[in-house]
């Protein structure tokens, strides 16, 4: 049973290790990474949930809470290797799941939509998302209700997200918008910020748009090229007609031309 405890605890370490440059050794990390201790705490305090001690569970949650900054309700389903990087402002709801290896920043809400009125009606009600394995949450990001972040998918620093995000996409904005398709995300991007340029979704709609007046322009032009054309046309025409003719010239008048008329309306 202890070997077990110590095998899952180095996991844990490691896991952190892995994801930090900045973390040195299991020692440093175990005695000051804030975010190890919230998820040690909630450990007991979800035991503690989980077995019927639903008021002890919260009091860990809330110690824990008052030491690290980060609040994790002891309802809360957490996997294996979930790293809270600087942690503070974290908030994790009641329903919330959490899968393995999910790394998280400081002031990211898993929290639910449901109005607080009626709260006895949502009692037991899956309210709160559900983040799957290798899933990142940017800082400040708001990821909120019963919705699914998919298997490595990337959630942006700041974004508000409402719906569910497919596996290895990368979401940015308030609300969410994918801007990196399905399976994209492959590697470990911290605070979510890729080795490449990261698309606006803003200004790849602008683009299209000068791209379309650019055509508009061209093709205008190239018509009003043709319609002068055809009035140069028109007139080189309107000037061959014998009707054209001023009465000045010999033998010609608009009385002698208005037999060829008649003659030509036929």
């Amino acid at each position: 049973m202890a070997g077990m405890i110590f095998k899952r605890l180095a996991e844990e370490l490691d896991g952190i290790i892995a994801r930090d440059p900045a973390a040195r050794s299991r020692f440093e990390v175990a005695l000051t990474y804030p975010g190890f201790h919230a998820v040690m705490a909630h450990r007991l305090a979800n035991y503690l949930w989980r077995n019927g001690f639903k008021t002890f569970g919260r009091v860990v949650s809330q110690i824990a809470r008052w030491v690290t900054g980060i609040e994790i309700h002891p309802g809360a389903r957490i996997g294996q290797r979930l790293f809270i990087d600087h942690g503070m402002g974290t908030v994790i709801g009641e329903m919330a799941i959490v899968g393995y290896d999910v790394t998280l920043y400081q002031g990211v809400t898993l929290g639910g939509i449901l109005p607080s009125v009626n709260a006895a009606a949502q009692v037991g009600v899956k309210r709160h998302p559900t983040l799957e394995s290798g899933a990142i949450v940017g800082a400040g990001a708001q990821v909120l209700g019963n919705i699914t972040v998919g298997a490595g998918a990337r959630v942006g620093a700041a974004s508000v997200v409402l719906k569910d995000v497919p596996s290895g996409a990368a979401v940015v904005g308030n609300p969410g918008r994918v801007v990196m398709p399905k399976g994209s995300c492959r590697e470990f991007n911290a605070y979510v910020i890729p080795t490449r340029d990261l698309p606006d979704p803003t200004a790849r709609a602008i683009e299209g748009l000068l791209d379309q007046v650019s055509s508009l322009q061209a093709r205008l032009r190239a018509l009003e090229g043709e319609l002068e054309e055809a009035k140069a046309l028109s007139v080189t025409l309107n000037g061959a007609l014998p009707g054209n003719a001023t009465s000045e010239e010999p033998g010609l008048s608009p009385d002698s031309a208005a037999p060829w008329l008649k003659e030509a309306s036929r």
